[in-house]
Parts: structure tokens; sequence; C-alpha cells
């Protein structure tokens, strides 16, 4: 009995002591200071659970061919939520009803609070049409899914993007981009055709040769022209590994000329991708698939004991250049188990070899989940005291571009990610009307800039991102007035189609969406 009694003990004083710190510290504070309790022992194992039952649900209906006939009957039901809210007297703006906390942007769809919320639940793949090498796919199938689908077909998507979590419909809505970018473009200009239900409950479908103001318009539009239903996206065939070629730099004239050099090479580099560790460090990577691998050099970076990619990649900086070869969908995942780097800032030890082995399956914790669990307090001194932006300039101002955020924020690392840019119709484009080659660079985690002002400082990037032509992608909070986002954003066609689609009364214009100024 004695030892019954002790082991009792043992078990639940550290468990009293919890509960009694928890109580004096109080829930919030725990939940701002300790985040990686909530993390580790709520958030990771809900994760893995949403995980496996979403799979099997995909794969299941994939299997059986019963998605298409569900999409239908889907999009019939969105055209009679809108029909129904014309006959209701359109007193207010539409919106889908995805709760904000379940997309990847950090910032919360407050505005669904004050809308028409049309219920638009399209999850799946349609159709993998291999002879015209086309996938067909409904708005909120994401990235995971089209990776396990896909890559065990033997086909991939010509761009797409890192995190597992993020969608077809915000790809092309909002804005897409990956290290293969610079051959193929943004994820929108991989795209065939979109179909959208329309403010007058009308299903129209729009491509470069039909409906093509609409086809251009519609990325970077976040719903305000229409709501998507499905998108035809281009497929070409895959590999088994990607290999990857690691270069370090160690001055920022060598960092700046190493990347544009290498982007230059489209012929040799089906991937280029650079991270800066600091104002002079970089690493450079250039990959290409391949069907053939040296088995000494295969690095299964996905695997969840693996150190995280961006310290991978770092340790490149003291060994020297190396090459080894990655399977294909760890190599699209690379960034994924940390969240590019952000998940260091949530589970301080993350990177350890113990936790990793024990632990590193569950990770990382759904973004969702984080943000429907953040206290308004946590909320707010995020935004105050966090930084996640992705500018894109073009390449010719990229040196003067990584000034100005060393300047102003002090943060590292840095995700160097080139594109192509077409001159094409639509909100973004080149100034000058010729094809351009950009930059995007991504920017993650605490500044460390003495006198960093969330607000003030990132009004004076992005009025940097302004005077050479460039874009902010607009998942992340901008401080723009309105006449400063119609200065980034060419508006002129977007206008007409408003006007065409009779949307003033229907949806709300971006600015008023996803602008920190019009939603205060």
């Amino acid at each position: 009995m004695a030892s019954y009694e002790v082991w009792l003990a043992a078990l639940c004083t550290p468990l009293l002591s919890l509960i009694i710190w928890m109580r004096i510290k109080g829930l919030e504070y725990i939940l701002i200071n300790y985040r990686w309790i909530l993390s580790c022992f709520v958030l990771m194992p809900l994760t893995v659970l949403y995980n496996v039952v979403f799979f099997v649900r995909n794969w299941i209906i994939f299997r059986l061919n019963s998605a298409p006939k569900l999409h239908d009957r889907r999009v019939a039901d969105i055209q009679k939520q809108v029909k129904q809210w014309k006959e209701d007297g359109c007193k207010q703006p539409m919106c889908t009803s995805r709760p904000g906390w379940q997309t990847i942007s950090p910032r919360r769809g407050l505005y669904k609070k004050t809308m028409r919320n049309i219920h638009v639940n399209l999850v799946d793949i349609l159709e993998v049409d291999t002879k015209r090498r086309v996938m067909r796919v409904e708005p909120l199938v994401s990235m995971g899914q089209i990776t396990a689908m896909l890559n065990p077909l033997g086909w991939t998507l010509p761009v797409l993007p890192e995190l597992d979590d993020l969608t077809v419909g915000g790809l092309i809505m909002g804005v897409g981009i990956e290290t293969s970018s610079h051959k193929y473009g943004l994820f929108q200009h991989t795209c065939l055709s979109y179909e959208l239900v329309l403010a007058d409950g009308s299903l129209v479908k729009c491509s470069k040769d039909e409906n093509p103001d609409l086809f251009y318009t519609a990325p970077w539009s976040y719903g305000t022209l229409g709501l998507l239903v499905a998108a035809e996206i281009q497929i070409i065939p895959a590999k088994k590994y990607v290999k990857v070629d690691y270069r370090p730099a160690h001055t920022f004239e060598d960092a700046i000329n190493t990347f544009k050099e290498e982007v230059n090479k489209k012929a040799d580099n089906e991937f280029v991708e650079g991270l800066m560790y600091s104002d002079k460090e970089c690493v450079i990577m250039t990959a290409n698939q391949t069907d053939h691998a040296d088995s000494n050099k295969i690095n299964a970076i996905g695997n969840y004991w693996k150190p995280w990619f961006f310290k991978h990649a770092e340790t490149c900086l003291k060994r020297g250049a190396f090459t080894e070869y990655i399977p294909l969908r760890h190599y699209y995942h690379r960034h994924t188990r940390s969240i590019f780097w952000e998940l260091q800032d949530i589970i301080p030890f993350g990177n350890n070899p113990i936790f990793r082995y024990l632990f590193g399956w569950m990770v990382p914790p759904k973004v969702s989940l984080m943000k429907l669990t953040q206290t308004k307090t946590a909320r707010r001194m995020y935004e105050q005291r966090h930084v996640i932006q992705d500018m894109l300039v073009p390449m010719a101002d990229l040196s003067s571009a990584l000034k100005c955020f060393d300047k102003e924020l002090k943060l590292y690392p840095l995700w160097l990610c080139p594109f192509f840019l077409p001159s094409q119709p639509g909100l973004v484009h080149p100034p000058n009307n010729q094809d351009e080659m950009y930059v995007d660079l991504g920017a993650y985690g605490t500044p460390h800039r003495e006198g960093f002002h969330f607000r003030e400082t990132t009004r004076r990037v992005e009025e940097f991102v302004r005077s050479v032509h460039g874009f902010q992608m607009l998942y992340a909070d901008s401080y723009m007035t309105r006449e400063e986002f119609r200065q980034m954003f060419d508006h002129s066609l977007y206008d007409k189609l408003r006007e065409e689609f009779k949307c003033k009364k229907a949806f709300p214009e971006i600015y008023d969406k996803i602008c920190k100024a019009a939603r205060l």
C-alpha cells in the first residue's frame, strides 16, 4: 500500500502543481506565453485525427467516382442560395460561409458576420484527364489532397505551392507561387478555366477564349466578382525524385548575383529558391525532377524525424555546396512541417531530435485550429509583434528590396522565390505591358529591428513596393489607403466587370475585404 501511495503522490503532485500554476497565472497568460502546451497536447492530436478522416473520405469519393454527381447538385444549391438572396431584396453583400479561422491566412474574416453567408461545400477532386493533361477540381481542394492523388498516378502540377492546407480557391482568388514559378508563372497562369456563380445566380465558365475578361480578372479578386465553384488546371508528368543543388553565398553581392544567374537558366533549372539567413548569408537552391538518384544521397526530408528543411539548408553555409535527391512529394511540402520557420516561435524545441522522433509525426498543428484557439489578447499581440508578409517586386529591384526589408524589419530567414509575370489583363501585370521576372520576398516571424511598429513599418514597406511597381500578397494585413491600393492594383477591367455583372450590392470590393483600414 505504501508503494501505491508513493506512486500516486508522484503522479498527482506535478499535476496539482500545474493546476495551481495555471490558476495563478491565468489561462490567457499561458495561451500567450506557453502556446506549445496547447499545441502539443491538444492541437497536434486533433490535427492527426482530422487528416486521417479527411484523407480516407477523399480517397473513397474519388474511387467511387461520385464527386461529379455531387458537384452538380452542390452548385445548383449555391445558385439557389444566390437567387434567394435576390428575392429577399439584396439587403446584404454576399460571401462564403467558410469560417475565417479555417483559412490559412492569419487574418480573421470578421466581415462574414455582417454579410449574407453562402454555403459553398466544394472540397473534391472531380476529374484527372491525362490525355488532355488537365485536372478539374472544386475550390476547397488542398495542395495536400492534390499531391496525394496525382503523384502516385505519375502526374503533378506545374506550380504546386508549399503548404498542405492551401486551397485551389485561395490560390486563384488570392495568389499562389512556387519555386517553379520562374518558368510557369503564378498558380493562376497554369489554370485553363474557371466556373463561377455570378450575382444573378447564373453559372458561367470562363477561359482565355470564352469570357476572357472574367478569366483574367478573377485571380486576386477575392470572390468579389462571383463565387468560384470549379477550376481546370494543367498537369504535367511527374518524376520520382528532385535533384537539389545547394550553394552558399557569404556576401550580399554574391547572393544577389548567384540568385539572378540561376533564375535566368530556365532551361537548366526547374526549381529555384533562396533563403536569406542574414543580410550577407544566403543559400541558393536549384533543382530538377529525375527518375534516377544516387542511393547514398537520397534524403526523405519529409519524414517526421528529419530536421526542419530550413535548418537543414542552413548547414550549407558551413559545409559548403552539396547535392542530394529528395522524393518529389517531400520536396513539394518541404516547408510544411515547420510552416516555413513559424513553428519555432510556437514550439521552440520542435526541431530537437528527441521531440522529432517522439512527436514529429503529429507536426505541424493545423493553422486553422491555432487561429480558433487564439484569445483576443493573443491575437492583438500577434498582430502587433509578428510579421507575415509576401511582397512581390521586379527582379531588377531585388537588391533595394532586401535593403528595405533589413532596414525596416531585420527579420531572417527571408524566402526568395522568383516568378515570371506575363503581360496580361487583370489586377496584376507588369507596368510597361511587357513580360517581366519578379521575385517574392517572404517575411515570417518576429522582427528584430529596433523601433518596429506593426502599422507604420508595414506602411513604409508597402510604399517602397508601390514605388517599384510591385505587389503585396493580400492574405496578410495591408494598411494602404483605398487610393494607394488602387495605385498598386489595376482596377480598370475589374471596375468594368463589377458594373457589368451588377456586383455593387452583391459583393464588397477587394479593399473592403482585405485592408486593415477598411475593416477598422
